[in-house]
């Protein structure tokens, strides 16, 4: 009687284990191309990424670089102070984008130029997504909003 109870025992945490392994491993597979790995201006410049590698870059909008294509393309440079990267988009860009103003843009970087598939601007006055202040703080660029008041 024992070793029936045992036995059970033993295939209920066998199942449970692959039931695990099966599940952890489904969604890994679902995600992996839903992970975006985020890196600025001077990481990019030091270590380029793949050219089939997706991935988020942030940091300031350079004063005077944006220039308007045909229709909707729109190129401008990035910088976080150290480096900068020039991006092409196609699309409409958000109301709050500008220049000197944060960004955040998903694409991939071909040919030294990141072709991004999405732009996001910074929300208000006062806020910048955190791995763009991490960048320019480690650039020495940015200041703290009302620093001096």
């Amino acid at each position: 009687m024992k070793s029936l109870k045992k036995q059970r025992r033993i295939q209920v945490i066998a199942l449970a284990t692959v039931a695990l392994v099966l599940s952890t491993a489904l969604i890994g597979y679902g995600m992996r191309d839903g992970i975006n790995f985020f890196r600025s201006p001077s990481e990019v410049a030091a270590e380029p990424p793949a050219p089939n590698e997706t991935f988020r870059i942030g940091g300031l909008v350079e004063d005077g670089s944006i220039v308007r294509g045909q229709g909707s393309t729109v190129s401008f440079i990035v910088t976080d102070g150290g480096a900068a990267v020039p991006v092409t988009y196609s699309g409409v860009l958000p109301d709050l984008f500008s220049e000197n103003q944060g960004m955040v843009g998903t694409g991939r970087l071909v040919n030294g130029v990141f072709e991004a598939t999405e732009i996001l601007a910074k929300h208000d006055e006062e806020y910048m997504p955190t791995e763009v202040v991490d960048a320019l703080k480690e650039q020495g660029v940015y200041q703290e909003p009302n620093a001096g008041s």
